[in-house]
Formats: C-alpha cells, structure tokens, sequence
C-alpha cells in the first residue's frame, strides 16, 4: 500500500499546473553553460603532479658545447671507441611551476611519460629553486665520487676525509665548525664513517678528545684537539649531533664539462668514463651504451628516479645496452624498449667487467637482468 504525499490543487487562471515548456529549457540551458564554465575553470587549475619525460643525452667519452664531458690531468689519459652514455630526464610541475589537467591527462597516455605526486619529487615546504640547488650539489657530489670509485675500482690510492657539513643538534656546537675534518677520535685515526661510529659507542656517554683539521681564513688546516660530547640517539647509538660530509685529495685532477644537469644518477657512468679513460684500449669496445645509477666511494650502485624515461631516451639516441641499477629492476620489467638489452649491475665492478666481456664479443642478451 502506497501514500501519496498531498498536492497543492491551486492553480492560477490559465495555467493547467505545468511549468512553462520555454522556462524550463532555458533553466536546462543555463546549468548547462554553468557546468560547462566549471569545467573549463577546473582543467587549468593547477595540480600537485609532476611529469617525468625523456631529456638529452651525453656520451661521457664525448664533448658538450666544444668541452670534454670527462677530462683527467695528472695521469695518462686514453682514446676510446666505446660511447658510455648517461642519461637525463625532463621534470615538468611541481613548485611554483604547476601544471594543468590537460597537461597531465596527455602524459597519462604518452607511454614515454609517467605522471607522479609531487612529493616523491619535491618535499613539501621545498621550492623549485631549492630544489634545483639540491640537484646541483648532488651533482658535483656525484663527480667526486665517481672519482674515488674509479680509483677504488682501480686500486689506486687517494685520501678522504670525513667533515662537518651542518650541526642536527647543539651538543657540539660550540666546539665544532663546520668544514672541521674529523681526523682521530682518542688518538685513533679515523678511517671510515663505519669505523667511528663503533669508537663513539664503545666510548659511551663519556667526554672524548676528538682531533680535527681546521681551515683559517686561507684554506690552510692546522690540527686542533676539542672536547665533544654524544648524546644517545632512538636506535641507542651515540651521536654527535652533527651531519658528516666527505672530502677528497686524489692523486689527479679530473674536470666534468656538463652543464645544466643536475642530480646524483650519472655517478656510475661518470666513473665508468674515467676507467675507460685511465685504461689502455676501449672498455666496451666499439659498443654504445647506456646506463644509469648514483655510486658510492667504494663503487656501489644506488638506485635513480625515471628509469623508463631514461630506457627510451638511451635507445632512442642508438644504445643497444642499459646498465640499470638492481635496486631499479622492479620498475624496468615491462617497460625496456624492443631492441634494448638491459643488465642488471650492483657494483662498479659488475659494471666494468659486463663490459669488458661485450668488447671480448659475449652476447649482452646473455647477462643478467631484471626479468
């Protein structure tokens, strides 16, 4: 059984209790143009994505704009006919450069392309300036590195020096400055970041004697002898409160002609360069190649944002060869372009004798990969 609601039976001379056909078209048509106009307002709002798409390439045994992308001094340096390219990507949004809807739903069906939040990019709070400042100190830490990975690759000697970058608390920092080297901690030579943090816990809570090398105003070092202290971190660690850069002094002078990239992600290949460059003969022999990865002081290889970018751009620009980072391969399978051979490498080492087995004539279809 159905109740009606009760209707309202009045109605005015004339009117057979419709609503005029001509006013509810117009009504029809107005909300139309309002959704229409909402729409169109809401398409160039801009969003918190960013873009990644293929960038330029560079071939670190060629030149850029009439400079040697790698050149050494200091030692004897060799030709190559290999091409040991590293690879960049385009970065589109974020910051004060946000982009639109429309710009976003065209990249969702660019299979080159990958739309992704802006903060796996960006950290909040951090502008596009900031942020490109960042990538341009990661680059030069890139090319020190790539440095003392060769020469580790290489067996050859050269000293490093652990330093106060910045302070994550005031327990010493009234003792400590930064660019101070970290050189003894109680009278034992500090050799490795490793190597002190297993001083400072068999320390304990007590004061300690830490021996540093202190710059004056003209760059020259004299040891001082402070007094610090460590507070115990969440893990039960004791710390010294302060963030730890790295410096270097090798036994050669190696200089990086690239400008306007930034980023960590060419190290690999930049220390593969410089051992083709210390080597006699070419280290892939006359093979392009193609690769990417951040590297460590002592040659191992991290992993990179925009790998599948980087896959088309290496090919797209005639690698038949990718070293792709390990800790990458979860985002190469099912993107490598056809034609492309892919190898997984973990260290510098894996990476250097990959290809020294392709200059011998070994099928790169034959090593390991991602798959």
């Amino acid at each position: 059984m159905h109740v009606r609601e009760p209707q309202d039976s009045t109605q005015e001379p004339g009117n057979s209790g419709r609503a005029p056909q001509g006013s509810k078209t117009m009504k029809r048509t107005s909300s139309g143009i309002v959704a229409l106009l909402l729409i169109g307002v809401m398409m160039f709002l801009p969003t918190h994505f960013m873009i990644r798409s293929p960038g330029p390439v560079f071939n670190t045994l060629g030149e850029d704009n009439g400079h040697d992308v790698v050149s050494i001094k200091g030692a004897e340096s060799y030709p190559s006919d290999s091409v040991l390219d590293l690879l960049t990507i385009y970065v589109q949004g974020g910051g004060q450069n946000r982009i639109t809807i429309p710009v976003v739903l065209e990249a969702l069906i660019n299979p080159a392309k990958d739309v992704v939040p802006e903060e796996t990019i960006i950290s909040r709070g951090v502008s596009s300036e900031e942020k490109n400042e960042q990538n341009d100190f990661l680059m030069t830490s890139s090319q020190d590195l790539a440095v003392a990975a060769a020469l580790t690759e290489l067996g050859k000697d050269f000293t490093e020096w652990l330093t106060v970058a910045d302070f994550s608390a005031d327990t010493n920092e009234k003792v400590l400055e930064p660019k101070d080297r970290l050189l003894e901690f109680e009278g034992e030579k500090i050799t490795s970041l490793e190597q002190l943090k297993e001083s400072l816990n068999d320390h304990g809570a007590k004061p300690a004697t830490l021996t540093v090398g202190r710059p004056d105003k003209h760059g020259v070092y004299s040891n001082v002898d402070v007094t610090v202290h460590t507070k115990e971190a969440e893990n039960g660690e004791r710390q010294l409160g302060v963030f730890l850069g790295s410096e270097y002094e090798f036994p050669i002078d190696v200089s990086f002609g690239l400008e306007n990239v930034g980023g960590p992600s060419a190290g690999m290949m930049f220390a593969l360069a410089i051992i083709d460059r210390l080597t006699e003969g070419s280290l892939a022999g006359d093979h392009h190649i193609a690769g990417t990865g951040e590297i460590s002081a002592g040659g191992a290889v991290g992993p990179i944002g925009g790998i599948a970018q980087k896959m088309v751009a290496a090919k797209n620009n005639g690698a038949t060869v990718f070293l792709a980072p390990a800790d990458n391969c979860a985002e190469v399978i099912g993107r490598v372009p056809a034609g492309l051979d892919v190898i997984k490498v973990a260290t510098l080492s894996e990476a250097r004798h990959a290809l020294e087995k392709i200059a011998k004539g070994q099928d790169p279809a034959t090593f390991t990969t991602c798959e």
